[in-house]
């Protein structure tokens, strides 16, 4: 994983810089369609400066936890400056480890399963998004809330900015032709998909089984 492009001086500039004004959509339909309830245990996947924490910690409520896991402790002090400004009643823990380290992800969880996981433009950062799927679901209860966001080469009448597309998902150190929603669906029930900004921006929510 090239976390070295997430020091400090980008993780301060990084929501400035990370486009979300085309990526925020993303979150947008997936942190709703987890269906979060008051006292689960969320994972957030490569938290980075933390844009789904809000969102997530009023998903839970003031009895749940969100667990934000980052390897870039720049990205995590982000994250941490945030949280303590934001609004949402829920618990946050951050964790600094690699998603890819079944060790950081048992740190993450601390002996007890979560109740769902979510992944926004970070498993097209990992080279083995299959054995980093691995990894989470030993950390899921059966039953959990699955959401995975990422990164495809627009297509159709808006072909025209794959060249673009690639350049920012290189920039970012993300590997574009990824796909990694290919490999989480096949273990869920339920799924559901979406697709927005011209192919873009791939969504999958669903049940683990």
């Amino acid at each position: 994983m090239r976390v070295d492009r997430y020091g400090a001086i980008t993780a301060r500039s990084y929501d400035l810089l990370s486009g979300e004004p085309v990526y925020a959509v993303g979150r947008r339909l997936a942190v709703p369609a987890l269906g979060l309830r008051p006292g689960q245990r969320v994972l957030d996947l490569g938290c980075g400066t933390g844009l789904n924490l809000p969102a997530l910690l009023h998903g839970v409520g003031p009895t749940g936890t969100v667990v934000g896991l980052d390897r870039s402790p720049a990205m995590l002090e982000v994250a941490r400056r945030k949280r303590a400004s934001a609004t949402g009643p829920g618990r946050l823990r951050l964790v600094q480890g690699d998603m890819a380290d079944p060790e950081a992800l048992r740190e993450a969880a601390a002996g007890l399963p979560f109740d769902a996981v979510i992944a926004t433009y970070a498993l097209s950062l990992t080279p083995d998004p299959a054995g980093v799927w691995r990894s989470v679901s030993g950390v899921l209860r059966p039953g959990a809330g699955v959401a995975v966001v990422d990164m495809a080469p627009p297509t159709g009448a808006a072909a025209w900015a794959a060249p673009l597309a690639r350049l920012a998902c290189w920039l970012g150190g993300a590997d574009i032709g990824a796909c990694p929603w290919v490999v989480v669906e096949p273990e869920l029930s339920r799924p559901r998909r979406w697709v927005r900004r011209g192919g873009h921006v791939r969504v999958l929510v669903g049940t683990w089984r």
